[in-house]
């Protein structure tokens, strides 16, 4: 039975037809992961004729709005592939083996320092370094569940500061002091100690940390020192102007006059942007003209939500509720979309890396110690900051 509200959103039962449009395609999306992009690319086309000719949605209006989150993430997503191949290049990876424990504890180190990065850097590029160190001084053979604790270390590292993560950074700019964000740090520290521990157990039985650094690497400083453009351009005009795919760009043509750019990682993180873009841009069609009231409840449902549904329109449409505790917000948003390969840029962007992550199914199967994280992190921040909504 089709119904047809005043706002002309038509549903079967009590289902709006664009959720079910947008279930299939994240359906699709995990039982045919070798071929998102395509599908990534029919869904968006399916839902955007739908608005067009059965809504009132005006898109000309919605596109445009919808047009700075589109450039900033593909520049950032192409951008920090390339900060990955200056950092492999620099020969830092190389030498880390030296300083890292040789066991388990190794890579439980490496998704640590990841969590860190992600304070002060964007969790893409946290994830990415942390990807690509990773692929060095494990030669190659890196076990699902290291990628699920680096995706999910970053996330939770960059939901607690304001310039960690878009949606923390959109909070802050929309007036949400920087210090009611924190709060997530309360959740962040004993979530990225548990996929610290999980995921370096899982790569220590797959494939043991190398002992020592390879005889004869040296620091590359040209290299070295172009990754720290990239590094500082996108604090810069993340806090400057919220753009920071502009400081990642500006560098990256700055240190062409000095090393060598290999642009043969561009066409593939071009691919894994578009499909990210094409989930980002459905879900922003749905009619989520309000969320629930927001109680501790919703607020931990909606990082389970986040999981699949974009956390850039969750967090725009939490901002104009108001009344949320902002720092278990940010703490679930942020986190939340760990639970899948594809429900953070994050994750998006180390598929780029390691292809076989793509795979949901796997992801939930090895990683399923994210779940549990998670719940320990909202657990520990509701424990002990309890519940403290504001209205901003």
């Amino acid at each position: 039975m089709y119904s047809t509200t005043t706002s002309e959103v038509y549903s079967i039962g009590f289902i709006p037809i664009e959720f079910i449009l947008f279930a299939c395609l994240l359906l699709a999306i995990s039982l045919f992961h070798k071929h998102v992009l395509p599908i990534a690319v029919t869904g968006l086309t399916i839902i955007f004729g739908y608005k067009i000719l059965f809504t009132s949605m005006e898109m000309l209006p919605h596109l445009t709005h919808e047009m700075p989150t589109v450039f900033n993430l593909f520049g950032l997503l192409v951008g920090f592939e390339i900060l990955a191949s200056y950092f492999e290049k620099s020969g830092l990876p190389d030498l880390l083996p030296d300083y890292l424990p040789n066991d388990w504890k190794g890579g439980a180190a490496l998704v640590i320092i990841v969590g860190i990065m992600s304070t002060f850097l964007d969790n893409i590029a946290a994830a990415v370094i942390g990807g690509t160190i990773a692929y060095k001084v494990f030669h190659g053979k890196v076990h699902l569940g290291l990628i699920v604790a680096i995706v999910a270390s970053s996330n939770a590292g960059g939901a607690d500061s304001v310039i960690g993560d878009t949606t923390t950074t959109m909070m802050w700019i929309d007036g949400v002091p920087a210090l009611e964000v924190t709060d997530a740090f309360l959740g962040s520290i004993p979530s990225i100690l548990i996929v610290a521990y999980f995921g370096g157990k899982m790569q220590d039985k797959h494939q043991p940390i190398q002992a020592n650094s390879t005889l004869g690497v040296s620091i590359n400083w040209n290299y070295l020192i172009a990754s720290m453009l990239i590094i500082i351009g996108v604090i810069a005009t993340n806090i400057l102007f919220e753009f920071p795919a502009a400081g990642v760009w500006g560098a990256i043509l700055l240190a062409m006059l000095f090393v060598k750019t290999d642009w043969h990682h561009v066409p593939a993180a071009m691919k894994g942007a578009i499909f990210l873009l094409c989930l980002v841009l459905s879900a922003s069609m749905m009619p989520v003209e309000t969320l629930p009231k927001p109680t501790w409840l919703s607020a931990v449902l909606l990082g389970f939500v986040s999981a699949v549904f974009d956390n850039i329109p969750l967090t725009k449409l939490a901002l104009s509720q108001g009344g949320y505790d902002w720092g278990l917000l940010a703490y679930a948003v942020g986190f939340g979309g760990s639970l899948i390969w594809f429900g953070s840029s994050a994750g998006v962007a180390i598929s780029n890396i390691y292809p076989s992550a793509k795979s949901t199914g796997r992801w939930l199967a090895t990683g399923w110690f994210a779940v549990l994280a998670y719940l320990v992190g909202v657990t520990s921040i509701l424990l002990l900051a309890g519940w403290s909504p504001t209205f901003h």
